[in-house]
């Protein structure tokens, strides 16, 4: 009976790990449609959102199972701990589906001549992500709560672009509508990097 619950186990894991990546690949996509003014990438982006829901539907199925077989005190807290990863990387989804929104506005548009730097943004969140999850996998409390200060540093790239925003519109009334898209975007990346410093507080506590 233990060796089947430790194999269904497993399987949240790993259900977890798929889930984590197809939120990582939305989110990489987003940022290409905006960066490329693709369209139809930033269209598939929204269209796939679904899947990722459909992921913590499944997580959420498995975990309450395994709920029912009434696990012990340390493996309830990781099947529960799961289901709140799941719903965070649901959200970390939506945020992707955001930043496609905006790619999608911003691809019919003429294009704002301002450099800001997303892309290092995204890989600050995105390597939290990936970190705190490792740090579930690996029941690592220690290597959770050490990332959990470098939400500050994303917080404040966010404010920096923010800011070189606000002035590029100053200057230039006529993008106001676009820079504040590009606001938007920077905000999404922002919001999953405190996605990231959730699950990891999760592992912690």
């Amino acid at each position: 009976m233990e060796h089947h619950f430790d194999t269904e186990l497993d399987v949240l894991k790993q259900k977890l790990l798929t889930m984590a990546s197809h939120t990582e690949t939305a989110v990489h996509r987003a940022l290409q449609a905006l960066n490329q003014r693709d369209l139809d990438l930033a269209l598939r982006v929204k269209d796939d959102d679904r899947y990722i829901d459909q992921f913590e539907m499944e997580i959420d199925e498995l975990a309450i199972q395994l709920l029912t077989k009434a696990p012990l005190a340390g493996n309830l807290r990781l099947v529960t701990t799961a289901m709140k990863i799941s719903q965070n990387l649901e959200r970390v989804g939506d945020e992707a589906s955001k930043i496609a929104k905006r790619a999608r506005d911003l691809s019919q548009e003429p294009p704002v001549k301002i450099t800001i730097d997303l892309p290092r943004m995204a890989g600050m969140a995105l390597d939290m992500l990936k970190a705190a999850l490792d740090a579930f996998v690996n029941q690592d409390p220690a290597a959770a709560r050490a990332l959990i200060p470098r939400d500050k540093e994303v917080d404040a790239l966010n404010k920096q672009i923010h800011e070189s925003l606000a002035q590029h519109m100053v200057a230039n009334p006529d993008t106001i509508g676009r820079c504040l898209n590009w606001m938007v975007a920077s905000k999404s990346l922002e919001r999953i990097a405190d996605h990231a410093k959730n699950v990891a507080e999760e592992v912690v506590f």
